[in-house]
C-alpha cells in the first residue's frame, strides 16, 4: 500500500548537509574516481575496471552513490520550510561552520554497513556523535515538514522505534542514537563479489584508511529535481581548520 501513495506538491531543491573533505583532497579525488563523478564540478570521471567483476555490474552498483557524490550524511535531504529562503540558510551554514571546531576521527576504514560499502570509523566516537546531532538540530528550523509520499518511501513499519521517532522528529531515522558515519562507496553488493570488492576498496583507498580522517569542513549540496544529481552548493571549513 505504501508505493502506492503519491506525493502532490510542487517540487522544490532539496538541501542536505554532508561531510565531504574540500574538492582538491586528495580523498575527495580518489573517491570521485572510484565513483566516476566529481560533486563538486558535477563532471563525469572514467574509471577503471575491476577484475572478476563486469562492467555493467559495477555501474549498477555505482549508480546512488554516485549521483549523491561522496559524502557522509549528517542532515539528510530537504525541502525549505516556508518563510525560509537558499540566502538565510547559507548565512546559517557560513555562521555554523565558523564557530564550530574542526576535528579528527582517530580511525577509518573500509567496511561494510549490511550490504553497503564506505568509509566508516573503526568504531563509535562520541565527538563525531555530537558534532552530527548539533548539525541536525541547528538546521532544523530550516526543514519543511515530510510529505507523506517521503514518510512512506522510508519504509516506517521496518524501522526501529528510535528510528521511527527520529524520522517523524527529525525527517531522517539515522540521527542522534541511530547515527552512524558512513561515507558510501558501493551500493547493496551480492555476497558473491563482496570480497572482491573488499580487496579493490581496500587497496584503492589504502592511503586513506587505517588512519585518522579529519572533518575539517562541511558542504551544503543540493539536488535540482528529484532524482537529479546532488551537487556542492557550497564548502566552508570548520574552525581551525
Amino acid at each position: 500500500m505504501a508505493a502506492s501513495i503519491t506525493d502532490s506538491r510542487t517540487f522544490h531543491l532539496r538541501y542536505a548537509l554532508y561531510f565531504t573533505p574540500p574538492e582538491e583532497d586528495s580523498l575527495t579525488q580518489a573517491a570521485a574516481r572510484w565513483l566516476g563523478r566529481d560533486a563538486f564540478s558535477d563532471h563525469q570521471i572514467a574509471h577503471d575496471p575491476v577484475d572478476g567483476l563486469p562492467d555493467g555490474d559495477l555501474q549498477d552498483l555505482l549508480a546512488d552513490p554516485r549521483r549523491y557524490g561522496f559524502h557522509a550524511t549528517i542532515k539528510a535531504p530537504f525541502e525549505l520550510a516556508e518563510g525560509a529562503s537558499e540566502a538565510h540558510l547559507l548565512s546559517a551554514f557560513e555562521a555554523f561552520c565558523s564557530r564550530t571546531e574542526a576535528f579528527d576521527i582517530p580511525k577509518v576504514v573500509v567496511g561494510q554497513l549490511g550490504p553497503f560499502f564506505a568509509i566508516i570509523p573503526d568504531r563509535i566516537y562520541p565527538v563525531l556523535q555530537t558534532f552530527a546531532a548539533s548539525v541536525v538540530e541547528e538546521f532544523e528550523p530550516f526543514r519543511a515538514p515530510l510529505s507523506e509520499a517521503d514518510i512512506a518511501r522510508r519504509r516506517p513499519e521496518r524501522l526501529s522505534d528510535s528510528q521511527r521517532a527520529n524520522l517523524m522528529r527529525w525527517g531522517y531515522h539515522h540521527v542522534m542514537d541511530d547515527f552512524r558515519f558512513h561515507m558510501t562507496l558501493t551500493g547493496p553488493a551480492d555476497p558473491g563479489i563482496a570480497p572482491i570488492l573488499s580487496d579493490v576498496l581496500n587497496q584503492r583507498f589504502a592511503d586513506f584508511v587505517n588512519r585518522p580522517l579529519t572533518v575539517s569542513g562541511l558542504g551544503l549540496f543540493v539536488e535540482e529535481s528529484r532524482g537529479a544529481p546532488f551537487t556542492v552548493k557550497s564548502w566552508l571549513p570548520l574552525r581551525g581548520a
